[in-house]
């Protein structure tokens, strides 16, 4: 375990990477025990106010990634005490990217619904964040260009792009994220239907444009995907708590 180490981590220079995927995900674990503590009114775990006003954590998420960004910008990565501080650069950027993807559906909606169905949203952007750190931490790098092929790089890149964004707007966001580092997920992803509530669908199935196409797309959502969902949602909510508490978007109007 310590040659690997050593020899995948260490000597390819992917350890402030590393500290930074530990981090993210021992910060976002933490975070969540905090808050779920503080929601069961355990102890002395409460929020954090300032006279009236909440202090979300993402603020405190904010301060320090500002601090690792610029540390890890101005540190001199050659030496011992250059790798040091890129080391702890990146453990200080990655506690701080956990505070604000744990509270990322705050920021999208401009409005406090982290117990709120559309709280997942943050636990679905956490996920996300590892995952494609795991890939960069196991060697496979994004929108590559050395096929083999006589093909401009460029093209590829543009092409690959493409495919990224029709993937995405299809609704399938897993498969467009994974797709940038492995392309033929984005072949794939662009050429399968689109899931129903995708804006692809919108623009392309509904108000009777293709309803036996947006019918196929409902079918496979409720045969394959639904309990796919459901199953995500249990280790959600088995992770980061239950969010069941009513929306209170709904019949909101944005001004």
């Amino acid at each position: 375990m310590g040659n690997w180490f050593q020899n995948n981590i260490v000597t390819t220079g992917r350890l402030p990477l590393f500290c930074y995927f530990v981090t993210l995900i021992v910060a976002f674990i933490a975070t969540r025990i905090n808050v779920r503590l503080i929601r069961a009114k355990v102890g002395w775990f409460r929020n954090v106010n300032v006279g009236e006003m909440h202090i979300h954590h993402v603020v405190f998420g904010v301060v320090l990634m500002l601090i690792g960004g610029v540390t890890g910008l101005i540190v001199n990565g050659a030496g011992q005490v250059g790798q040091v501080g890129q080391v702890v650069a990146a453990c200080v950027f990655g506690v701080g990217s956990a505070l604000v993807l744990d509270e990322f559906a705050l920021i999208l909606h401009l409005h406090d619904v982290y117990w709120e169905e559309e709280g997942r949203t943050s636990v679905d952007a956490v996920f996300i964040a590892v995952a494609v750190t795991g890939l960069l931490l196991i060697g496979l790098r994004p929108l590559t260009w050395d096929y083999g092929t006589p093909v401009n790089p460029a093209a590829l890149i543009v092409a690959n792009l493409a495919l990224a964004v029709i993937t995405l707007l299809k609704g399938k966001i897993w498969t467009g994220m994974a797709g940038l580092f492995l392309p033929l997920l984005l072949v794939v992803g662009a050429v399968r239907l689109a899931r129903p509530g995708s804006p692809w669908a919108r623009w392309f199935f509904r108000g009777g444009r293709s309803p036996r196409k947006l019918a196929t797309a409902v079918h496979r959502e409720e045969r394959w995907r639904r309990p796919v969902i459901r199953a995500k949602i249990a280790f959600q909510e088995f992770l980061s708590g239950r969010h069941d508490l009513p929306s209170s978007r709904r019949g909101r109007r944005h001004t």
